[in-house]
């Protein structure tokens, strides 16, 4: 286990560094590149990871890749802090670091990290959170 003490800024109390707190502590037993955990979306908007293709059948058939569909599922790896009201209160966003969620079919902007790519969305963009 590693503990890091970070010195937070003067109007620490306009962000809800909880919530950052909280989103990277789910992430500790997953693997995670040092480039991930440094990329914090900018208010409500989410970093994604896109579900893998299905690339065989149950049964053992390979799916040639122009017949595979279009995934629109999706694993939450980052999250920005939230939106601002017009009264500049912080309005935390409902989804969480872990969450699955469903994807509009087209949008969000892609991010390559470390060779791996995500997509960027913002949270009203999200069509659904997938409960487990």
């Amino acid at each position: 286990n590693h503990v890091a003490y970070v010195k937070l800024p003067a109007d620490a109390h306009l962000y809800n560094f909880h919530f950052f707190a909280s989103a990277r502590a789910s992430l500790a037993g997953k693997e995670e590149t040092r480039a991930l955990k440094r990329f914090i979306p900018m208010f409500d908007r989410v970093l994604i990871e896109r579900a893998e293709a299905m690339t065989k059948t149950r049964g053992g058939i390979v799916i040639p890749e122009k017949a595979q569909q279009k995934v629109l599922k999706g694993t939450v790896v980052a999250v920005g802090p939230g939106s601002r009201t017009d009264r500049g209160d912080l309005v935390p966003l409902a989804v969480k670091v872990g969450d699955n969620v469903l994807l509009p079919e087209y949008g969000g902007t892609k991010v390559e990290i470390e060779d791996k790519e995500y997509h960027l969305f913002r949270e009203s963009d999200l069509l659904a959170k997938i409960e487990q």
